[in-house]
């Protein structure tokens, strides 16, 4: 992507999360959903939950809890939010749901573990009128009241095409192996679709692929080495859907001695970012979790307020917000990581690291 279209995808970005912003403070209508799911009464002192899925990706500790956290303290400073992560365990997010339903939340936005096993908690939660937000990943099985994310099946198809463009420009010969995210998680089968999109009409032979248990990067990392040695020099690249199994994928080629291609990622971890600065890395994706944070929390005090905001779109019969994340690469790391404020140098640009920032004026 050249410099002028990623300001205007920046500038369009902003420009939806604004949208949203005076869409929660205005009230939003139209259905969201048959559930009767409303919220409202009253919001004196008003529990709103947060569930999380994992602790393998970084970012629901570092970034999402705390961006939630903070926008929910603008919109009803009295109000507490009830954190919880899962841990990769879908019934341990079973019971905090049932807790936080106890505690007498107004609302729930969750991130499943398990987008199948999620419906149990999206019917109980509408069974007791609580609105049931889906975050990052949908529940396909039974509609929530609202879901936000970014585009996954986007995600997906932009990592891939944006990998197969390089090796085509390299006049790269060999083929792809794609390393999918977690079979229980129905935002990780959209970005194998977006992944299948670019990658097989690409001319690009698909050795094999993966469904990584748990997204756990250690799994990714013991299936690829297994490929290494199946496959030797014919891996050109590889396609992996966020950046922890990206990580693995590339320890396997290090361990096992070899040159690393290029691998993709998504989230835009820290470690990717120096990753990508010093190459082990091709690309991630910037979809900074500030706007999902942030329009999740605003959706959520509608529902609380007894509104019902209207999607943008629909998914899987769910009124859905859908935002468009950004390809990072090392040409453009700099201006839309660093500039933008997204990440700091003094974060990143540490020890091993630090050469490589100053070649590309990281500072």
């Amino acid at each position: 992507m050249n410099r002028a279209k990623m300001r205007t995808s920046a500038f369009a970005a902003v420009a939806v999360l604004a949208t949203s912003v005076l869409a929660a403070c205005g009230g939003g209508s139209g259905g969201a959903g048959d559930s009767g799911a409303t919220g409202g009464g009253d919001l004196q002192n008003a529990k709103v939950a947060f569930l999380m899925p994992d602790l393998a990706s970084t970012r629901y500790e570092l970034q999402d809890k705390p961006l939630f956290e903070a926008r929910m303290k603008q919109l009803c400073p009295t109000c507490e939010v009830i954190y919880q992560n899962a841990d990769s365990d879908a019934a341990k997010q079973q019971q905090q749901a049932n807790s936080a339903l106890a505690q007498g939340v107004k609302a729930i936005v969750i991130d499943p573990v398990d987008s199948a096993a999620a419906a149990t908690i999206v019917k109980s939660a509408q069974a007791q009128q609580v609105p049931i937000i889906a975050y990052d990943r949908p529940i396909p099985a039974t509609p929530a009241d609202y879901y936000i994310s970014f585009d996954n099946e986007k995600i997906g198809s932009m990592i891939a095409q944006s990998l197969v463009d390089h090796l085509k420009a390299e006049q790269a010969e060999g083929g792809i192996l794609q390393v999918n995210g977690s079979p229980t998680d129905a935002a990780a089968q959209l970005i194998k679709k977006g992944i299948h999109s670019a990658v097989d009409p690409s001319g690009f032979k698909l050795l094999a692929e993966y469904d990584t248990p748990d997204w756990q990067p250690e799994k990714a990392q013991t299936w690829v080495s297994g490929q290494i040695t199946q496959f030797k020099d014919q891996i050109v690249g590889v396609v992996a859907a966020n950046d922890g199994t990206g990580g693995g994928a590339i320890a396997a080629f290090k361990a096992a001695g070899v040159k690393v291609p290029p691998v993709t990622g998504n989230d835009a971890e820290i470690a990717a970012a120096q990753r990508i600065i010093t190459g082990d890395q091709y690309n991630t994706i910037s979809k900074p979790i500030k706007i999902v944070a942030e329009a999740s929390a605003n959706v959520a005090w509608e529902f609380m307020q007894g509104k019902k905001p209207a999607g943008k779109t629909t998914l899987y019969d769910t009124p859905s917000e859908l935002f468009v994340p950004t390809v990072v690469t090392k040409e453009n790391t700099k201006e839309v990581l660093f500039d933008s404020g997204i990440m700091k140098a003094a974060d990143v640009c540490t020890g091993a690291y630090a050469k490589g920032c100053e070649e590309l004026g990281i500072k």
